[in-house]
């Protein structure tokens, strides 16, 4: 019993982001924000281990995301942010950390992940579970990097 609420627990703090999606207002913003730190750490690295640890993070997400919904009890709750550290490291994949790339790459990200113009508003219907959760944020941050992209070069 004390082995599952501590797992519990855990599931929640990373789905929450540090229990920032947690805030009364601009849950999904405070959760980009937590994430920030760990694209710092990442632009680091080579873009290939950059690119390998992006991609294991998303099945990891996205299972946290489905356990969280069911810990929660409701569909793509606000508190979830990992969805949008995701995001949010896609945003900055392979990108210079400065000052302002935080402030471009995070106004993008925030942007498209807000607003979720097509194809972004589909991919909650066409995934399932935690997938769903997770997929608008990855495809939010996918076309924030391509405009990033733009400006950087």
């Amino acid at each position: 019993m004390k082995a599952e609420k501590n797992k519990n627990a855990i599931i929640l703090f990373l789905a929450t982001g540090a229990y920032s999606g947690n805030m009364p207002f601009a849950p999904g913003t405070f959760g980009t924000l937590v994430g920030l730190p760990l694209c710092y750490y990442l632009s680091f690295l080579e873009w290939h281990v950059q690119l390998f640890l992006i991609i294991v993070f998303m099945p990891i997400a996205a299972w946290i995301c489905g356990q969280g919904e069911q810990l929660l009890g409701t569909k793509d709750p606000g508190a979830i942010v990992i969805d949008e550290i995701a995001g949010i490291m896609i945003t900055f994949y392979c990108v210079p950390f400065s000052l302002i790339n935080v402030i471009c790459g995070f106004l993008l990200f925030r942007f498209f992940d807000i607003l979720k113009p097509y194809p972004i508003s589909k991919a909650e219907h066409f995934f399932k579970g935690g997938t769903a959760v997770l997929m608008d944020d990855v495809i939010a941050g996918i076309f924030a990097r391509m405009i990033f992209a733009l400006f950087i070069h």
